[in-house]
């Protein structure tokens, strides 16, 4: 069985809990209880800081994998992505110039029928 060691905090976090604690404190709090919130404060700044560290990984991880799987395949991806690129942009390009003409062959229609 292992037994996981309480990491201390660092000099920074606790200055700047302190700080925090500090700037909230109320008229007539006691040191105790700012003491306890700082204290509050600093594990929040600690599970802060590893949940960071838990997404870096993660980033980090997802990176790796992108980068070796373009190192595997780098040309037929790239033809394929630009060719997809190209034919999505050709459709979209049509799409507003279809719809203006067809609203004002409507537009002339009904203004022909109301006269």
């Amino acid at each position: 069985m292992t037994k996981y060691k309480k990491q201390q905090p660092s000099a920074e976090t606790v200055d700047e809990a302190m700080k925090i604690a500090r700037a909230t404190q109320k008229p007539n709090q006691s040191k105790e209880q700012t003491k306890l919130i700082a204290q509050g404060i600093q594990k929040g700044i600690a599970e802060y800081k590893k949940q960071q560290k838990g997404k870096i990984r993660e980033l980090n991880k997802l990176k790796k994998q992108f980068n070796t799987q373009k190192e595997s395949h780098p040309s037929s991806n790239d033809i394929s992505d630009t060719e997809n690129n190209e034919t999505i942009q050709c459709k979209t390009q049509w799409l507003p110039w279809t719809l203006l003409i067809i609203s004002w062959i409507v537009f002339a229609v009904l203004i022909g029928t109301s006269k």
